[in-house]
């Protein structure tokens, strides 16, 4: 199965057709199982480390590219900003606004990887906030007749669809 990677992420494969097979298999079989070397040699894998894996081939079964790394990692400003799906200069412009910590050894910016997520996560639960006043007023307006609850219900549903049809 070949793949593209990159220093600190591998693509999906050009052929997925092995993923989902994979993908298949360990929906039928959802407890950790063994690791098997090439001479033969087993070993059980943590349940911790199947659940990686699937959490792994189901992204890149989605056409997802892959990143595992430890929190304590530290990337570029250029990581970072891919990492998060912005520009450079916009992941500089938050940096120095102190909305993501950062440390400078020398000359470059380097940011910890627990740090993007934080702050990640902290814009997650902003737009999930803005989106639920939104809805709210909505449905007050008159214009949509149900509530946040619904809103993500049928977003959920949508999600799951989309998902099926990728494969």
């Amino acid at each position: 199965m070949a793949t593209r990677a990159d220093s600190w992420g591998v693509l999906p494969p050009y052929d997925p057709e092995g993923l989902l097979d994979l993908a298949k298999f360990m929906e039928r079989h959802v407890g950790p199982g063994m690791l098997l070397s090439p001479d033969g040699e087993q070993i059980p894998l943590p349940a911790e480390v199947y659940r990686v894996l699937v959490n792994v081939v189901q992204a890149m079964r989605e056409g997802e590219a892959i990143s595992v790394l430890p929190h304590k990692q530290r990337l570029t400003t250029q990581e970072a900003a891919d990492f998060l799906g912005i520009s450079r200069p916009t992941i500089v412009k938050l940096l120095e606004r102190g909305e993501i910590a950062f440390e400078q050894p020398g000359r470059h910016r380097r940011v910890v990887l627990s740090d993007l997520l934080a702050y990640q996560r902290k814009r997650q639960k902003e737009r999930r906030a803005t989106l639920n006043r939104m809805t709210e007023e909505a449905s007050e307006a008159g214009i949509y007749e149900g509530g946040p609850g619904d809103y993500r219900a049928a977003l959920k549903t949508e999600r799951q669809r989309l998902a099926r049809n990728r494969t």
